[in-house]
């Protein structure tokens, strides 16, 4: 699956994919809106992906201090709000690379 397919899917299906790992669910949630499903799960998320993740939802969310944190808790460099729906790309091609 692309990160289009991912996208796609989460604009016209009720439910993500069959198959997909933790993270590319987390980010489909968030691509279908529901920030709250997509932040559980990367919270339980135990790697660099949850991590990344979680500071683009904290990114998408506003609270910024506390994006910065999950970025540097990934190892990554934070970006800018108006950045998230890159991000989300970035992120998405490596997650299911």
């Amino acid at each position: 699956m692309t990160p289009a397919e991912l996208k796609q899917s989460a604009l016209k299906d009720a439910r993500p994919p069959v198959g997909l790992n933790d993270a590319a669910v987390s980010l489909w949630y968030l691509k279908k809106g529901d920030w709250e499903k997509s932040h559980n799960i990367a919270q339980d998320m135990d790697d660099d992906h949850g991590a990344w993740i979680h500071a683009l939802l904290h990114l998408v969310e506003g609270d910024l201090s506390n994006a910065r944190y999950w970025f540097a808790e990934a190892g990554r460099p934070a970006v800018k709000p108006a950045q998230s729906d890159a991000l989300w790309d970035e992120i998405a091609t490596d997650v299911l690379a």
